[in-house]
């Protein structure tokens, strides 16, 4: 296939993103003197911003692939929750999935900037788990939304903020087989060994040294090939796609194993390289390409968004640029 093929391949495709989402708030000036109150910068403030972060950017990957994310979540009854669905709307995105609770805080991280630098960040969030209530009204709308939308596979994004508990973990994993979804991950250290019988498990190095207990490198290769078998035992996952940073990525089902290099680019920001890299890795899954392709079309994701500042979205017409007169299989 060209990468024109499997652009209109992702267009047809309707991805359910469930996890944490977030507002990335974004306060920006200019610095010109420090504060006789304490040895701190003055922030003359000329901007705020307001944008969708955490599986909510996952969703806005999907969409700029061409794809149609539907997306699933709790926020709080608050008005941070509100602008949350308003975020959402303005993007032209279904917010029917979302979830308000009178238990938690919508989640806001807010980013101080003078002179194009970050000087401080302020979270404001409530990471506790969702309580047994919760889990059944959450498990409820996403079966709703299973049952009424067509479905072409399923992202866990877990950012540990409370939502992904092991009971909404497995009620989901349940429904995705009983309805034939596949089922994608991108995780965190708790509940990391919770995704048991998922299509694809894409940790980064970190994350799978934390989450089996082994300490591992990719030039240590014995320890690392220890680490996946010891995954894979536990989850009886399908794939394992492992993010390697400068090293590129690595691949792996019953039947083979790839490891694909990291291009050689301008790091400008790594801030959402991952939600970049699953979105294209379920999108490319869906398509039904190999999993040497999964990688070499994820890797090159991940890698463009890291030439830009901030968190944002793969476009087609970098992917386009790089990949023109290739096949992908």
């Amino acid at each position: 296939m060209t990468i024109h093929e499997i652009l209109a391949a992702f267009k047809t495709k309707r991805i359910l993103v469930i996890g944490d989402v977030m507002i990335d708030a974004y306060m920006l000036g200019k610095v010109y003197r420090v504060s006789p109150e304490a040895p701190v910068p003055i922030v003359s403030l000329e901007s705020q911003e307001q944008r969708l972060g955490g599986a909510a950017n996952v969703a806005l990957n999907l969409q700029s692939m061409g794809a149609t994310p539907i997306l699933c979540a709790i926020v709080g009854s608050d008005k941070d929750g509100k602008m949350l669905k308003q975020l959402l709307e303005e993007q032209n995105m279904l917010s029917t999935g979302i979830v308000a609770s009178e238990n938690r805080v919508t989640t806001v991280k807010t980013r101080v900037i003078g002179n194009q630098q970050q000087l401080l960040r302020i979270d404001a969030e409530d990471t506790h788990p969702l309580n047994e209530e919760e889990e059944q009204l959450f498990l409820t709308s996403v079966e709703k939304t299973i049952q009424t939308e067509k479905i072409d596979a399923i992202i866990f994004e877990d950012y540990n903020k409370g939502l992904l508990t092991p009971t909404v973990i497995g009620g989901i994993i349940a429904l995705a087989k009983k309805h034939e979804i596949p089922t994608t991950v991108d995780p965190k250290k708790d509940n990391f060994l919770a995704y048991k019988g998922v299509t694809l498990f894409k940790p980064n190095l970190k994350e799978l040294k934390e989450g089996v207990g082994i300490d591992c490198s990719f030039q240590k290769r014995d320890l690392f090939d220890q680490a996946i078998d010891l995954l894979e035992q536990n989850l009886g996952n399908e794939i394992t796609f492992v993010t390697l940073s400068e090293y590129g990525v690595y691949i792996k089902n019953q039947d083979q194993k790839f490891h694909t290099p990291a291009h050689v680019r301008n790091i400008a920001d790594v801030s959402g390289a991952g939600d970049t890299v699953i979105s294209v890795a379920t999108l490319c899954l869906t398509a039904e390409l190999s999993i040497e392709s999964i990688a070499e079309l994820s890797n090159l994701a991940g890698g463009l968004v890291c030439e830009k500042s901030g968190v944002v979205s793969i476009e087609p017409d970098q992917l386009i640029q790089e990949c023109e007169g290739k096949q992908y299989k």
